[in-house]
């Protein structure tokens, strides 16, 4: 295929995840607004997961077609990209403040179920046998993952509910009269359109954007490993950085948050985990440094905000997170 077209296709696929994100959160917001979700469920569930569809659907994609290094390249590299490169900006635009939960469970369960992720990705270290991502490894992520929507079905029933008017009240104490008559004036008819129009946008921008940048990096001879650390994931991760520009920009922490880590964590038990079933993953152990930049960089995080007296994550913090992505960035092209 002719590399301008490829170029273009993997624009335009990017143009339909984003399109398909942005319809599948806006009717997913909009009905759990009517249902009256606390604003920390919506983030770490109906926001991340809409965020971490793009990831899901390329997954599926390149899982069908046994690019084992996208598979992998492309969660690995959305985790830090979400991780260091989103929070870092968010945290310079307005400093993050955690609430006490979300330091003790939900941000120590993401650094386990990471760790628990290298672990089974890496049978070299641990069983002296082939680096494979096995068929009852994906079904334990999932049991993982299972657990995990238990916990944020429990909480969502601990914590007070919020109504459609109070959800959109601005930083300012202001109420948009017009968000708010939005979601009283839609039918549940319309809200589901969204979310179907949204899951159409991303199943045909991942596959547009699977193959284009299979064609890319075969034109280019540099490896697959490097593309999906890079461009795919950038771009699968998109969503994930407009939302949090936005949250951070309105000072909604817990959805700020919560995207990141409910992303992560989506991306790492049902993304990989589905992976895995749909068709046994090889594993590339030049991965395990990847890896080793983002446990540091989570640690990083939960010690920051642990040692910090108002749990704030601030923008010195945030600087730090950027220039170690840019950094990154630098060390993935020398690596190749």
């Amino acid at each position: 295929m002719n590399i301008f077209l490829s170029i273009l296709l993997l624009i335009v696929g990017f143009v339909f995840i984003i399109k398909g994100a942005d319809y599948l959160i806006d009717g997913s917001v909009s009905l759990s607004r009517k249902i009256g979700i606390p604003e920390i469920v919506i983030g770490l569930t109906i926001v991340a997961f809409g965020t971490s569809a793009p990831e899901f659907i390329v997954n599926i994609f390149a899982s069908i077609g046994h690019h084992s290094e996208v598979v992998i390249g492309n969660i690995l590299g959305s985790n830090l990209f979400n991780l260091i490169a989103i929070l870092g900006i968010s945290a310079i635009i307005s400093p993050i403040v955690v609430n006490k939960n979300t330091l003790k469970k939900e941000i120590p369960f993401y650094i386990l179920i990471t760790f628990v992720f290298f672990i089974f990705a890496n049978d070299l270290i641990f069983e002296n046998s082939k680096n494979y991502l096995s068929l009852g490894e994906g079904i334990v992520l999932l049991i993982f993952f299972l657990m995990f929507f238990v916990y944020i079905s429990s909480i969502s029933k601990k914590v007070p509910k919020i109504d459609t008017d109070s959800s959109l009240v601005n930083s300012d104490n202001s109420v948009n009269d017009s968000e708010i008559a939005a979601v009283k004036n839609s039918s549940i008819l319309k809200i589901v359109s969204l979310i179907i129009i949204g899951f159409a946008g991303l199943f045909i921008g991942g596959k547009m954007v699977v193959d284009s940048a299979i064609n890319i990096a075969r034109v280019f001879n540099v490896s697959e490993k490097l593309i999906a650390l890079t461009i795919v994931s950038v771009g699968t991760s998109l969503p994930e950085l407009f939302t949090n520009i936005v949250a951070s920009l309105k000072k909604r922490h817990d959805l700020a948050i919560g995207n990141i880590i409910g992303s992560n964590i989506f991306n790492v038990l049902l993304i990989i985990g589905v992976s895995i079933i749909i068709s046994p993953i090889e594993y590339d152990n030049v991965f395990n440094t990847d890896f080793y930049v983002l446990m540091a960089a989570s640690l990083f995080l939960f010690f920051s905000f642990l040692l910090s007296k108002k749990r704030t994550f601030g923008r010195v913090g945030g600087v730090i997170y950027v220039m170690t992505y840019i950094s990154y960035l630098a060390f993935l092209i020398i690596r190749k």
